[in-house]
């Protein structure tokens, strides 16, 4: 485990957690947790800013919303998005109706950011196939452009930046892949969402992205992934929803990698940034949650967050 000295406390870096963290991938399914128990228990954990998760699970009512986050003193950070737009010009209508949704929300809620996940190319709760794990030229094109479409008109209806969440298979996943993403799309409109789990467990090392890329970092989320675990899900091929359901993604310090530094040359960057903690859990004991979030929040404050 790498601690920070208190001179070099993380001081522009904004923690918070998120409903995924709490097993929370769906709007409704009877294997989550209640949103009202979601939000007292991130409270009660030490947290002060939360995202949306998956549009549904938290009211929409932005009234409502409101009330319930501000009497347990919550804030919102960001929405979440889930985008095909590598399949072209075709989706678009589709697509925007479901970011705008979102995006209305996020707004009304203060935040200021919306993370966008691309789609899967293999279902994360079935495993099965739906399309090829590599793209197409044009797809690339489509891919960029609709993105940096994207980010324009978010930005300019809605007022929020879009971050782009590299995610476990989906098209955008391993150092290659992430890259090519940034080198094809307009630093103005399109920032990223790194999360240090889904990076690492498509063999990327999150320091390097953030050192070399450090003007496209426009968010954070903090995972872990058990090595033990990865080595076998690579083996064996496991599809990512089933990968969650072994353990793949573990309660920090005990995977990789390691926070502190990750937390440091975020620091370094010299603008305030959102870290959310966002443990995949999919599904678990409902109890299982409360605990793993406080002993998380106890170590990122050992890290100087």
């Amino acid at each position: 485990m790498t601690s920070l000295s208190p001179h070099s406390a993380l001081s522009r870096i904004r923690i918070g957690s998120a409903p995924d963290s709490w097993g929370v991938w769906f709007p409704d399914d009877p294997a989550q947790v209640p949103w009202r128990r979601f939000l007292d228990e991130v409270a009660d954990a030490g947290y002060e800013w939360i995202e949306l998760g998956p549009y549904g699970y938290l009211p929409a009512d932005p009234a409502v919303l409101a009330e319930e986050t501000a009497r347990r003193g919550l804030k919102v950070s960001a929405g979440t998005v889930f985008t095909g737009l590598h399949h072209g010009p075709d989706v678009w209508e589709k697509t925007w109706a479901h970011v705008a949704d979102n995006a209305a929300l996020a707004q009304a809620m203060g935040a200021r950011h919306l993370v966008v996940i691309p789609s899967f190319w293999r279902d994360d709760k079935t495993g099965r196939v739906l399309e090829p794990d590599t793209l197409t030229p044009q797809q690339w094109h489509s891919l960029t452009s609709l993105t940096e479409r994207l980010g324009r008109e978010v930005r300019e209806r809605y007022g929020l930046t879009i971050v782009v969440h590299p995610h476990a298979d989906t098209h955008i996943d391993t150092e290659e892949n992430v890259e090519r993403f940034l080198d094809g799309t307009d630093s103005d409109l399109v920032s990223l969402c790194l999360d240090t789990g889904h990076y690492a467990y498509c063999g990327g090392d999150s320091v390097k992205l953030i050192e070399t890329y450090g003007e496209r970092i426009g968010y954070l989320h903090l995972k872990q992934v058990d090595p033990a675990v990865l080595a076998d899900v690579r083996e064996k091929g496991t599809p990512f929803g089933p990968a969650v359901a072994q353990g793949v993604m573990c309660e920090p310090p005990a995977g990789v990698p390691e926070l502190g530094p990750v937390l440091s040359a975020a620091q370094g960057l010299g603008r305030e940034l959102f870290a959310i903690v966002e443990q995949d859990m999919y599904p678990c004991d409902p109890d299982a949650p409360l605990p793993i979030a406080r002993r998380t929040r106890a170590f990122l404050r050992s890290c100087g967050a």
